[in-house]
This record gives C-alpha cells, structure tokens and sequence, in this order.
C-alpha cells in the first residue's frame, strides 16, 4: 500500500499503525504518529487501521539546543 510518511512516498505492506511503526523501525523509540493530521494515542495504534493516500507524521523528540 502506499502512503506518505513524513513528506514522502513509501510503499508498505502494514495495515495498521502499530504494523507500521515495527515495519518502519520506530518500535524502540518514543514516538507521536498523527495520522490526517490527527494525532492517535498510543493505546489505539493496533487499532487504526491504514488506508492507501493515508498521510502518516511520525514525530520523534530531539536533544538539541
């Protein structure tokens, strides 16, 4: 299925948020995943099932200054 992740196009066999962050390699890290520009709690990531166009923002903290 294809959808935009961040800005790009990707092609990606999941079919729910959760699927997706494991296929990505985000499932080690603390993440906020607006899906639409909706954000989707944490608890409702198997949940959320993915459609193709779907847009995916995965958001991940920095240490910066």
């Amino acid at each position: 299925m294809r959808l935009i992740v961040n800005g790009e196009h990707a092609e990606v066999t999941a079919r729910d948020l959760a699927a997706l962050v494991g296929e990505m390699d985000y499932g080690h890290t603390h993440l906020a995943i607006a899906v639409n520009y909706h954000v989707v709690p944490r608890a409702r990531w198997a949940e959320t099932a993915l459609k193709a166009g779907d847009q995916i923002e995965i958001i991940t903290p920095r240490q910066g200054g």
